[in-house]
């Protein structure tokens, strides 16, 4: 599950993904390259009423349920929740992700590299995963909006895909394993990159045709190793 990534700067994202308009430009957004979770960082929609028109939109890195009383993600009794990637698998019924889903809310997270743990040492040792062509990921995700009932402020928030890579020859290598499980159920997972010539359709088709979609990059598309020591920020479990 990834949980940190770093953004390009604003002019980089305008210019690669060509954006017919910017939203909801939030005053109390500081552009933060590197982002973690409940950060605000950019995220591309489909604008509002027509076909192919990209939005660029500030909003909070986890998807916010509906029952949430705040912007933090808490589940229905209040416990703090984790909704910054949502398993494939499940979001069709998961209360948090099957409305954005279901609506078609998709989007796209641009990101110049993105983070995983690598445990085959003992110890965590951060991954940095950017692309091999040099291109900045066009990352799969939801979004949503919800409302604050107290203020009335509006909060654009999203989450990231993930899918099973189990097997997969780079990303069944991340994440710390569960000694009770075998090799092959250990539900590594994978971001799920989508490529230029999908931006689009990514962001318009049916839900049937955005399923097909979702698969685990191939392993020649990655420019993967560990975070120079001087770069490297503190270690997360």
């Amino acid at each position: 599950m990834c949980t940190r990534y770093i953004s390009p700067e604003q002019r980089e994202i305008e210019a690669f993904w060509r954006i017919d308009r910017r939203s909801n430009q939030r005053k109390d957004w500081e552009n933060l390259l590197t982002v973690f979770p409940l950060s605000l960082a950019s995220f591309i929609r489909r604008a509002d009423e027509v076909e192919y028109a990209r939005e660029l939109v500030v909003g909070q890195w986890g998807m916010i349920p509906p029952w949430s009383k705040t912007h933090v993600p808490t589940t229905a009794r209040g416990t703090r929740l984790s909704t910054v990637n949502a398993r494939t698998e499940g979001m069709e019924k998961s209360p948090t992700y099957k409305d954005a889903w279901a609506r078609g809310k998709r989007c796209i997270i641009p990101a110049a590299s993105f983070d995983e743990p690598n445990w085959e040492t003992g110890k965590n040792v951060w991954w940095r995963f950017r692309r091999a062509d040099g291109a900045p990921w066009g990352l799969a995700g939801l979004w949503n909006t919800w409302t604050d009932k107290e203020t009335g402020e509006v909060w654009d928030n999203y989450t990231m895909l993930t899918l099973n890579a189990d097997g997969h020859s780079l990303m069944g290598r991340m994440h710390k394993p569960d000694p009770k499980l075998p090799p092959d159920q250990q539900d590594k997972r994978s971001l799920i990159p989508i490529e230029s010539h999908d931006f689009d359709r990514w962001l318009t088709c049916t839900v049937e045709e955005a399923k097909e979609m979702l698969k685990v990059p191939s392993v020649e598309l990655f420019d993967a190793g560990p975070v120079p020591a001087a770069g490297a920020e503190a270690d997360l479990v």
